[in-house]
């Protein structure tokens, strides 16, 4: 059962949005996805309670409860688990979650504190026991092009030893499928095609 974690230390980088996403890419897919909210805010959490009251129902996706602090196991039939993950993950917490982990996805955005904090983030994760054992892929989130920002981001991302699986325009598609439970698998691909364009190298990354 692959386990795909979405991760970086800072907050706002945008691994609720983009846990969501993937939860739903899978179940589009035909697999039996839980979506796990390791986070304080419990956004993950929120945004399968919109899910789960649609009608009718798009591709299922469950959650999972915390008790006492520890993660209770996947549903019975689970074949994928996503979960996502708080800002300032570090310690036991990062231990826990590297002990499951199959792949982990790190997000951030065209700023010099993202960047920072990935970059020390990303060095954790190498050094780590299992580093050698988890997947990792970096994800450009709320890209704007034709930007410095923009630029700046490629350039530094260029220098790590961690793949780009995908740049992902800022757009408030994103946004608006959040606020009804939806993800862009479960629109008219018509509404969304510029955006699936951008997910298709990370759903190759996702597959192999």
């Amino acid at each position: 059962m692959p386990v795909i974690v979405v991760a970086n230390p800072k907050g706002g980088v945008g691994k609720s949005t983009l846990s969501t996403q993937v939860a739903g890419c899978l179940a589009a897919a035909g697999h039996a996805v839980m979506l796990g909210d390791a986070d304080r805010q419990q956004s993950a959490r929120q945004w399968l309670a919109l899910r789960q009251a649609i009608t009718p129902p798009p591709p299922a996706i469950r959650g999972w409860d915390l008790e006492d602090g520890e993660i209770v196991r996947p549903p019975k039939g689970t074949t994928h688990v996503v979960l996502d993950t708080p800002a300032g993950l570090h310690g036991k917490r990062l231990d826990a979650v590297m002990r499951i982990a199959d792949r982990m996805l790190i997000p951030l955005q065209p700023s010099l504190f993202d960047i920072q904090a990935t970059h020390a983030f990303v060095r954790t994760l190498r050094e780590h026991r299992r580093g050698g054992d988890v997947k990792l892929g970096l994800v450009g989130m709320r890209v704007r092009e034709h930007t410095r920002a923009n630029e700046q981001l490629h350039q530094y991302l260029a220098t790590l030893p961690v793949p780009v699986v995908a740049w992902l325009r800022d757009t408030q598609n994103y946004v608006q499928l959040a606020a009804h439970g939806l993800t862009l698998w479960d629109v008219a691909p018509s509404r969304v095609e510029r955006d699936l364009a951008q997910w298709a190298p990370l759903v190759d990354w996702l597959k192999r």
